[in-house]
């Protein structure tokens, strides 16, 4: 009797758990979608984004370091899309 006592308890306590692990995993996983989806439309590897950014400066009459800072923004720019 003490047995299946002890055995209906521990089936319940480990119901509980169960549960509650998922309710926790459930919870994680909406705060993680629930953001802003990430830009990726238009956007270009780094090597295509190099290439259309060298395009656009060439000719450019600037110092070394004006150029490579400005090519440093429009590789980032190009690479996250959405532009």
């Amino acid at each position: 009797m003490i047995k299946l006592v002890s055995a209906v308890a521990m089936t319940g306590l480990m119901a509980f758990a169960v549960v509650g692990a998922a309710q926790a995993q459930e919870r994680t996983f909406r705060k993680i979608t629930s953001g802003q989806p990430a830009a990726l439309q238009g956007a270009m590897t780094q090597s295509q984004a190099r290439k259309a950014c060298q395009m656009e400066m060439k000719g450019a009459r600037e110092s070394k370091a004006s150029i490579n800072t400005k090519m440093k923004l429009c590789i980032t720019q190009k690479m996250g899309g959405n532009s």
